[in-house]
């Protein structure tokens, strides 16, 4: 790993296992576990006015779809002349069509922190202290193909595939009438891609998705009321 990536791992360390230990007496063996959820509800509420920009910029997506179309009908001959109008739409409008990324793009770097923390033996040069916590007996620090079969595999899984169902149909909900079929089964399938990723990560890593995952149903469900 470059050196300069080793400063903010060593920082995320110190902090987490900070967290443990502070949080260990009233949690005892789930102390590691209780941190991670705890770390990664912290950096959703950072993350909080990204989501709100996000929303606002999905909501103004669904407002000028009629003049998108419009657009794109117009100049269906002329791509770059379809580019510069909607540009154009967009700074008349003050928004973006690619306001809906930001949150999942801005939590890659977390993910990328949480995943390297629970993989690696030492840390900061010392033992890693973290990949000795468990779930239902099964090492944070584990892949999940080698837990298959285990309680926390099974629950994880099972946790994951509830979450991605209400996801997708609140995906789906968002989705015009212009919306394709291909789109539609799109919207459907992609929340489901969490159970493959959590597949190949430790299962602390599983942790963070499934507890940011709960975060984003929860607070698309309050946003669209």
């Amino acid at each position: 790993m470059p050196s300069f990536l080793e400063a903010p791992v060593a920082g995320a360390y110190h902090l987490i296992t900070s967290l443990v230990t502070a949080i260990e007496p009233l949690t005892g063996a789930y102390a590691a576990v209780i941190a991670i959820v705890l770390c990664t509800l912290a950096v959703r509420l950072l993350l909080l006015p990204l989501s709100l920009r996000a929303h606002r910029g999905l909501k103004a997506r669904a407002e000028l779809m009629p003049q998108l179309r419009e657009i794109t009908q117009r100049h269906q001959k002329d791509p770059e002349r379809v580019r510069r109008e909607v540009a154009k739409l967009q700074a008349e409008s003050g928004t973006t069509l690619f306001a809906g990324f930001l949150p999942m793009l801005a939590q890659l770097p977390f993910f990328w922190l949480m995943y390297t923390l629970f993989s690696r033996a030492a840390v900061a040069g010392e033992s890693n202290q973290l990949i000795s916590g468990s779930l239902l007996g099964a090492p944070l620090g584990q892949h999940w193909p080698v837990l298959t079969g285990t309680p926390a595999f099974l629950a994880l899984a099972v946790l994951l595939a509830v979450v991605a169902f209400f996801s997708a149909r609140l995906q789906v909900r968002q989705l015009d009438e212009t919306a394709t079929p291909l789109t539609r089964r799109l919207a459907q399938l992609l929340p489901f891609g969490t159970l493959a990723t959590a597949a190949f990560v430790p299962l602390a890593a599983g942790l963070y998705l499934l507890t940011t995952t709960t975060w984003t149903v929860v607070e698309r469900t309050i946003l669209q009321r």
